[in-house]
This record gives structure tokens, C-alpha cells and sequence, in this order.
């Protein structure tokens, strides 16, 4: 489920300036300098990017929107940042620029002071000239790097929330299976909604559960049938089936595998290892799936319950969002009005949710329709920002 991420953070992709500037374009080998002004109607510098010559050319500092066409005079592929070489926050990067290549870095720069830091492979990062904007323009958006080390202990302390929801996991299923071969359809489908939203909580740590996720969780392909097929197992198989009139005979063996699945999973948790640089993609992901499979009503095989799932993927990013708050909330100056727009969402989801039974998507007034799908646009805008300001990046 998590396949369609990066589409997703592409269109996106215009929200992250909110928080730091990042080189675009595809790259060019013109020879000559930057002309003072360009066809964009910006004021345009030639800078050079290597580590030899880094942030050379940049002699003339003025405020406002501008470019910086960096080159690579050098040998070897280097990332460049733009820097406040007291603070150490980025107000521009561009990486991947290879030999020979120029990329233009567009900035809104105010007054202060500005240096160059270039990160060739396999060398020590290079900073160049401290540059000073004169005037009392107020600056642009910036953010202190983030590094792998800063990510290990909210990485640690999420894998360890995880662990013990899938201990959760393991109990919610067991009564499932419990309550299929004992024939009680009625108490299956309540605890078949109970244990789902348990695993729909945890969609930071799908990347690491593997091939687990699709048999746990996995839906079936659009082609007529295909709802009958042995490849589709899990939550959705189970959930067909109850939803559809059928007996649990035929559940039994779903039933068995989802157990087998689940404990699978639990016993092989603790030799994981998540990969502390995915945590911040994470929390946009889960909200965009949310968005694209639960709020479209793609992953529902009959129970009418995709609020109840988006409402759970609202909680997992909560919980993640809680784990990175720490690093969070000194770069991202909109980190409280993203916990406001996240309770928002919560609160109308709540709004579906009558006596334990969750309205269907096709039940939904216009209004809250709208509201809801407004809630989730929003929180996307929101999450770009935070998945450019977890991108790991070198500092030294």
C-alpha cells in the first residue's frame, strides 16, 4: 500500500519550500557565467561548487528572490547548501550535482550572513566564504539539518510503541479465529475491527514488516474474481467474507493463516531494524494512503468501516508525529498549527462514529464530505514540510 508514496510526495513537492529551498531542473553544461538577470525576471549569480572553489563568484550580496547557479568545477558528484554558517541552518540545497553540471539554487534571502557548504563523496564538507546581506530584510525559511544520529532514539522508542502493538495484534486475531470456529459471526466482525485498527496504527513500521504486510493486510487486485483468489489473504479476505454471507467453514482456514501471519511478524519484530531516515517520509505516507485508499473507500470489502481505518491512521501519525516532536518543533515553525489541523481531523472523523458503529462512506452528508477531505488536503500540505526536514543530511 505504501507503492504510491513517492507520486504523492511529488505533488507535494511545492509545499516543501515552505521550509527549505531546493535546486531544480535538470542540469547544464553552459561555460559561461550567469547573466545578472535571466529571462525569470530574477537576479542570477554564478557560483562555483566545488570543494576547491566553493562558493566562489558570489561577490555582490543583495536580499530578496534570487538564484544561485552553482557549477561543479570539481571531479566528483558534491551536495551544495546554502548555510548559516553561525547557526548552522539550511536556507537552500542541491544534490546529486555532478561534474561539469550547473543547477540554479533559487532563495529568498534577508539580511544576515550566508556561506556555501559543499559535500563532495568521500571528502570532509567544504564551507566557503561567509557572506554578508546588508539591510534589515527579514529571512526566509531555513531549518537546522537533521542527522542519522539525531533519529536513532525516537527510531528506537517507535520500534519498541510498535512491538508492543503487535503483541495487541496477536491477541485481536487469536479472538478473531476464536470467535470463527466457534461460529459467532456477529462477535468476528466486531473483533475483526478491533484487531484491524490495531494494525492500522502502525503504518510508520509497514516499510519493515515486508512481504508480512501484503499477506496481513494486502488487498485484492480490480480484475473480476480475484476477491476468490489464494493470493488474497489477511484482514481483507477475512472481512469479504463476513460481510458477504459467508460461513464460517470457509473462514476457518483465513482465519488460521492471518494468526500464522501475525505471529510471524511478533516473533521476528525484535531482530528488525527500521531505518531511522524513513521516519519523517513516514508521516506524510501514511496520511496520503489514508487519502487515496480509505477516504476513496478502495480497501473496503464490505464492513463500511474506512473512517474507522482512516481515524487509526490518524493515531499512528500522531503517535510518530509525538516521537519527533522534540526535533520537530525548533525547525518547523508551523508545528502547532499541524497538531491543530490533526486534532481537526481527528474531530470530524469522531463526528461519523455513532454507538460504535463507524457511517459508511457513501452515507456521509455532503458537508462532511467536504470537511473531511479538506482535514486530509491539509494535513498533506502540512506533512511535505516535515518529510524535506527528516531528508538525513551530512554536516561535516
Amino acid at each position: 500500500m505504501w507503492q504510491v508514496a513517492a507520486a504523492g510526495l511529488a505533488v507535494a513537492g511545492a509545499v516543501t519550500a515552505a521550509v527549505l529551498t531546493v535546486g531544480g531542473g535538470g542540469g547544464h553544461t553552459d561555460k559561461h557565467a550567469a547573466p545578472a538577470t535571466a529571462s525569470d525576471g530574477l537576479r542570477h549569480t554564478a557560483v562555483d561548487a566545488s570543494t576547491g572553489g566553493c562558493g566562489r563568484g558570489w561577490i555582490t550580496p543583495k536580499p530578496g528572490t534570487q538564484v544561485f547557479d552553482l557549477r561543479n568545477t570539481g571531479a566528483s558528484a558534491t551536495e551544495v547548501y546554502l548555510t548559516d554558517p553561525r547557526s548552522g541552518k539550511v536556507y537552500g540545497e542541491v544534490e546529486g550535482l555532478a561534474p561539469g553540471i550547473t543547477r540554479p539554487m533559487a532563495v529568498d534571502l534577508g539580511s544576515g550572513s550566508y556561506a556555501f557548504k559543499c559535500l563532495q563523496e568521500d571528502t570532509d564538507a567544504v564551507t566557503g566564504p561567509t557572506v554578508v546581506v546588508p539591510g534589515r530584510a527579514p529571512r526566509g525559511p531555513a531549518a537546522v539539518p537533521v542527522t542519522q544520529h539525531d533519529l536513532i532514539p525516537p527510531t528506537l522508542a517507535y520500534q519498541r510503541w510498535v512491538g508492543a502493538r503487535i503483541d495487541d495484534l496477536a491477541r485481536g486475531v487469536g479472538a478473531l479465529r476464536s470467535d470463527i470456529d466457534g461460529g459467532d459471526l456477529t462477535a468476528a466482525r466486531r473483533d475483526w475491527l478491533s484487531a484491524h485498527l490495531v494494525y492500522e496504527r502502525m503504518g510508520a513500521a509497514y516499510g519493515t514488516f515486508g512481504d508480512a504486510d501484503g499477506a496481513i493486510n494486502g488487498t485484492a487486485s480490480l480484475t473480476p474474481g480475484s476477491v476468490a483468489s489464494a493470493d488474497f489473504t489477511g484482514f481483507h479476505r477475512i472481512e469479504y467474507g463476513l460481510w458477504h454471507g459467508a460461513s464460517a467453514d470457509s473462514l476457518r482456514g483465513p482465519a488460521a493463516a492471518l494468526v500464522k501471519n501475525v505471529a510471524t511478524l511478533r516473533d521476528g519484530w525484535s531482530q528488525e531494524r527500521m531505518d531511522p531516515a524513513d521516519l519523517g517520509l513516514r508521516a506524510h505516507e501514511i496520511v496520503e494512503n489514508a487519502e487515496q485508499f480509505e477516504l476513496t473507500g478502495r480497501t473496503d470489502y464490505g464492513s463500511g468501516t474506512n473512517l474507522a481505518t482512516a481515524r487509526a491512521n490518524l493515531d499512528g501519525t500522531e503517535e510518530l508525529l509525538g516521537r519527533l516532536h522534540a526535533l520537530l518543533a525548533p525547525r518547523d515553525p508551523r508545528t502547532a498549527e499541524l497538531d491543530a489541523s490533526l486534532k481537526r481531523a481527528e474531530r470530524d472523523l469522531d463526528a461519523a462514529h455513532h454507538g460504535g458503529t463507524w457511517t459508511p462512506l457513501d452515507k456521509l452528508t455532503h458537508d462532511q464530505r467536504q470537511r473531511i477531505n479538506a482535514d486530509f488536503g491539509d494535513l498533506l500540505e502540512q506533512l511535505a514540510p516535515v518529510a524535506t526536514i527528516f531528508d538525513v543530511r551530512r554536516t561535516a
